[in-house]
């Protein structure tokens, strides 16, 4: 299949950063986001302004375009299922999505083929509850659980019911809590053809479950990079993914791997490769969607350092002082997304930070002074 124009469902930052490199391979972006100031909206060749769940929205993206791809997995499954009938390309495919986009689900799907994952169960009456003997645990909403939102750690009996009680006693995942000794990241890709590729390692800095910094590469055994990579090809081979994933995982002090969390798409976790890589993951998601020829990603110095920039306040203003003076700073790359509001934990961009050999142990401290200048008074 030829591939010119890909229609993208959603328009925020993942979005937009894929419109550059969109552009950069010569393919047209065509996007369905709900409003006209979502940051991918510059960036698109064509728009349709519809909710990302508006299935004849879809139809309409469809006929303008090759083949769609997500920018999250926040959709509709069973209206889009229609669509892929009546032989519309979706990439991933929906039934690459299916097992994840719950993340009941997706525990038991990642159980069910072999990997290793914390213990789970489903939160769904007052016997499940009653049943729960050990604490700390952490509880998730099943589903549009993102940046923090719908993750609970809970220390007792009395947190537990009342947070399950404030989610209206719907079904919920609960799980033991990890006490991890750091958590890290990867991103995968697999093209039509079975062609898999993987991104290095990295460590990740979590803040009420929030990633606030990633550090890459992760400082970490070869022994755990053999069993991350195993776990990135184990899943995107026996999903048949076409397209990119970002794997969230735990290290535990004996050096286990435990996968935390699927993102069947582009990741903060891997903004990094914007800056720090030669080739980027949202350039490698076009390149698995549209059949272009894979690239072997690896780093293009020693390391970096990707530092999100949160809003920690409500306001319309866009921060120009402190990008400039964080942009000031050496081998700093900062990426600021055009949104036009600002709330408490709203990613308004990222900062990446390149490396070199001598500046690798100094990751954190160069991750703390970025931070130290965004979040000052």
């Amino acid at each position: 299949m030829n591939i010119k124009r890909v229609g993208v469902i959603g328009g925020g930052q993942l979005a937009w950063m894929m419109g550059e490199a969109a552009a950069d391979l010569g393919l047209e972006l065509i996007i369905q986001t709900p409003q006209q100031t979502d940051p991918a909206v510059s960036r698109a060749t064509d728009v349709i302004l519809a909710p990302i769940d508006d299935s004849l929205a879809t139809a309409k993206l469809a006929n303008l375009c090759d083949v769609i791809t997500f920018e999250n997995e926040f959709i509709n499954l069973q209206q889009l299922q229609s669509l892929a009938a009546q032989g519309v390309c979706f990439r991933p495919s929906l039934d690459s999505l299916a097992p994840l986009l719950d993340k009941y689900d997706q525990r038991s799907y990642l159980q069910t083929i072999g990997l290793p994952v914390p213990q789970f169960t489903a939160l769904s009456s007052e016997a499940d509850l009653d049943s729960v003997s050990e604490f700390p645990v952490v509880l998730k909403a099943r589903r549009h659980g993102y940046d923090g939102q719908g993750t609970f750690i809970l220390q007792n009996h009395q947190e537990l019911s009342a947070t399950w009680r404030g989610f209206n006693c719907s079904p919920m995942l609960l799980e033991e809590f990890i006490p991890f000794t750091k958590e890290l990241a990867v991103m995968v890709g697999r093209n039509v053809s079975g062609e898999i590729i993987i991104y290095p390692v990295v460590e990740t800095y979590q803040k009420n479950q929030v990633c606030h910094w990633v550090i890459v590469p992760a400082d970490v055994t070869s022994e755990v990079i053999e069993q991350v990579n195993a776990i990135a090809q184990t899943l995107v081979e026996k999903l048949q993914v076409v397209g990119i994933c970002g794997i969230e995982l735990f290290l535990t002090k004996d050096n286990q791997v435990l996968v935390n969390e699927i993102a069947p798409r582009t990741h903060n976790s891997g903004h990094y490769t914007l800056d720090g890589c030669n080739v980027s993951q949202f350039e490698m998601q076009l390149r698995t969607v549209a059949d272009l020829s894979l690239i072997s990603p690896s780093l293009k110095s020693a390391g970096a350092v990707m530092v999100n920039l949160l809003g920690y306040e409500t306001s319309q203003q866009d921060y120009q002082a402190k990008r400039s003076l964080i942009s000031s700073l050496p081998n700093t790359y900062l990426h600021w997304y055009g949104k036009t509001e600002s709330r408490p934990g709203r990613k308004l961009g990222h900062v990446t930070r390149v490396l070199s050999e001598t500046e690798l142990s100094q990751g954190t401290a160069i991750a703390e002074q970025i931070a130290s200048i965004w979040y000052s008074g």
